[in-house]
């Protein structure tokens, strides 16, 4: 007699698939790592050329991360950043499912039946050139039924390459990867919500400890990391571990600024020669806060916290502090060129590229092009001359993050940029990759 409940192998091989991906996400630490591994192997699965996801908050759905192989690289580009939100409700395709709480599978977007409860907006597919077909949509619901997000995948591609339907396979195995998402995704997101809220007891004593400016920070590092550690033959699976971590260790550069008093970083005069060898310190309360490191993050966020004002040239501080000793009146050494560690090194970049482009109570925003020439200038002096590559090599990458994490504008207003590698690169709205 038949076995009456067969498993073929495909089906084997998608479960497999789903376990090992449980196993990878929760090696994961930062929300942007999580979702691009989610898409990268729900594509895998599905056989999608292309796929977005969008996240619930406030209650509106955030675009949040995309691929494309035909339009794009998934490694680093500007397109992951982003910057628009969609109404839940029937006016988009991934509103209606995160609205309904139920996948959404189209054939052909160009030949949709008369009943379909929704339309799909073409305005992606005319501005770009690219050829939606088929869409396979499905909410990322948590174990309380609530709704979190959507995972949106495009174009299942054949053995020739063509774009087909979704196959029932894969109707029915993506909720399984959008049940394991979902509790990744709510680990990340209280990940960078309490990191965030760290640096909110920062920004009491320093105003310009913002939670976008260290955002900015943070994914501006990452990104620098990802073609600098690409440039030097870094394991792919090494460099996006490293840059997993680097982006939340980035983020928490500045935090020892609470071991300093409100007299010297309030003071609005320039500060003292012993007020300032007093502020430098910051470094060290902050290297002090990981000094018994308990995993990866820790180590590199000592790392970062210590020696992101480390100068190339060995004209940075602290320079070696024996024992970490806080009360030392005066630190060793500073450290130069390659033996500072690199994700001090990036940071460093990416903090003082920051802090020139952004208004300050004694400053307004540098123009870029006075930025770049700084930066250029200071190529093999403050910075690391292939960092300095790297971060002009992916300007426009730097631009979009800008652009996403802004301290005065609401999102929907939020400007997004479409500059080319010249700093005078226009601005110009962005379509959503999806709908």
């Amino acid at each position: 007699m038949a076995d009456p409940c067969p498993c073929p192998k495909a089906h084997e091989d998608i479960v497999a698939e789903i376990i090992r991906v449980n196993d990878e996400l929760s090696q994961l630490k930062d929300l942007d790592a999580i979702l691009d591994r989610i898409l990268t192997r729900v594509r895998k699965v599905t056989k999608a050329d292309a796929g977005t996801i969008y996240l619930v908050k406030e209650g509106k759905l955030h675009f949040s991360y995309v691929h494309n192989d035909t339009l794009f690289s998934t490694a680093v580009n500007k397109e992951v950043y982003g910057n628009f939100a969609m109404p839940i409700n029937d006016t988009s395709i991934v509103g209606y499912v995160a609205g309904h709480g139920e996948l959404l599978a189209i054939d052909d977007a160009y030949d949709m039946p008369s009943d379909s409860p929704v339309r799909f907006n073409p305005a992606f597919d005319q501005k770009t050139g690219y050829r939606t077909r088929s869409i396979l949509t499905i909410p990322i619901k948590t174990s309380q039924n609530k709704v979190v997000g959507v995972i949106q995948v495009i174009n299942a591609k054949d053995d020739t390459g063509a774009s087909v339907p979704f196959s029932d396979e894969a109707k029915q195995y993506l909720p399984l990867f959008a049940t394991t998402a979902s509790v990744a995704i709510e680990r990340a997101i209280m990940t960078r919500e309490l990191i965030l809220r760290m640096m909110q007891m920062a920004e009491l004593r320093d105003p310009s400890e913002t939670g976008a400016h260290v955002q900015r920070v943070g994914a501006y590092s990452a990104e620098i990391y990802h073609l600098w550690a690409q440039r030097k033959g870094v394991p792919e699976d090494d460099l996006k571990k490293t840059k997993d971590l680097i982006r939340i260790a980035a983020m928490l550069h500045d935090v020892g600024k609470v071991g300093i008093s409100d007299k010297i970083l309030k003071k609005p005069a320039k500060l003292t020669d012993e007020e300032f060898a007093t502020m430098r310190f910051h470094t060290v309360f902050g290297a002090k806060l990981f000094n018994n490191a308990t995993s990866e993050l820790d180590a590199l966020s000592g790392e970062i916290a210590l020696c992101h004002h480390e100068k190339w040239n060995g004209k940075g501080y602290p320079g070696s502090v024996k024992n970490m000793d806080i009360h030392a009146k005066s630190a060793g050494k500073p450290m130069q060129g390659e033996d500072i560690p690199i994700a001090a090194r990036i940071c460093a970049l990416a903090d003082v590229f920051d802090a020139l482009s952004s208004r300050r109570s004694y400053k307004p925003p540098w123009p870029d092009e006075k930025i770049i020439a700084v930066i250029k200038e200071e190529s093999g002096q403050h910075f690391d001359p292939d960092v300095v590559d790297c971060f002009l090599d992916i300007w426009d990458v730097i631009s979009a993050i800008r652009a996403k994490y802004t301290e005065d504008l609401p999102v929907d207003e939020q400007p997004i940029t479409d500059n080319s590698k010249a700093p005078e690169g226009k601005q110009t709205p962005s379509d959503p990759p999806s709908t």
